[in-house]
């Protein structure tokens, strides 16, 4: 329905050379982050906390950020943070647990004595991951699950860092993979009044493009290697 997005009115250049006035403090902050990380001058886990910070000030110089906002904001990550915190430490004892118990070998031991090639078990753990992300959300899906397969990758030659990037793709197509990836609840409780099966087909186009570039990654590991190469 077109009428849904009517046409926005035009403007000139000059409008919009004044209206890049208004973006140049989040360009700045980007520049600063991602600058500082590839210039050397702080981990990205120290650039997140500069992010955050440069934000916050942001905020408070622009004069909307009122106390109530920052009330809210404060507990809203507080509680965010607990929760992570909690699959951390879940995460933390279930590693200790494999390690204890010696799994990951008897994974090894089990995937050699059945013969498999190492892309037919890059196979495996890549439709593992599309089922449990009609299940988990990513983060707990990731935590729980890498102490395990890390060790299984690298005995069977993979790049670590491109590993961790086929399973944060594929963890994400499990979220959306119909008819119960956990996001297509999301975006139909969002959306307010739409059918499942609407929101399935609006979602297709991105599954199937998440899946070339997915493909394109496992056929060509040098798209997600090229850059670390280089540091």
């Amino acid at each position: 329905d077109p009428g849904i997005a009517p046409r926005s009115a035009r403007h000139g250049w000059a409008a919009r050379a004044r209206s890049l006035g208004q973006v140049w403090p989040v360009a700045f902050l980007f520049a600063l982050v991602i600058g500082g990380i590839y210039a050397g001058l702080f981990s990205p886990t120290e650039a997140a906390a500069v992010g955050a910070v440069g934000a916050f000030l942001l905020a408070l110089l622009s004069g909307e950020l009122n106390r109530g906002a920052l009330h809210d904001a404060v507990f809203e990550t507080a509680g965010l943070t607990g929760m992570i915190f909690f699959i951390l430490i879940g995460a933390a004892f279930f590693n200790f647990f494999l390690e204890e118990t010696g799994l990951p070998r008897l994974l090894i031991a089990w995937i050699e004595a059945a013969g498999l090639s190492p892309l037919a078990v890059l196979a495996l753990i890549l439709l593992f991951y599309v089922v449990l992300g009609c299940f988990m959300d990513s983060m707990s899906m990731i935590l729980l699950t890498v102490p395990l397969l890390a060790p299984v990758a690298q005995e069977l030659g993979f790049d670590l860092v491109w590993f961790g990037i086929l399973v944060v793709t594929v963890a994400e197509i499990g979220l959306i993979t119909p008819p119960i990836g956990l996001n297509l609840f999301v975006v139909q409780a969002a959306a307010g009044d739409v059918r499942q099966t609407t929101v399935i087909r609006g979602i297709l186009p991105f599954i199937m493009a998440d899946i070339l570039r997915l493909v394109l990654l496992v056929a060509f590991p040098a798209l997600v290697l090229w850059l670390p190469d280089l540091m």
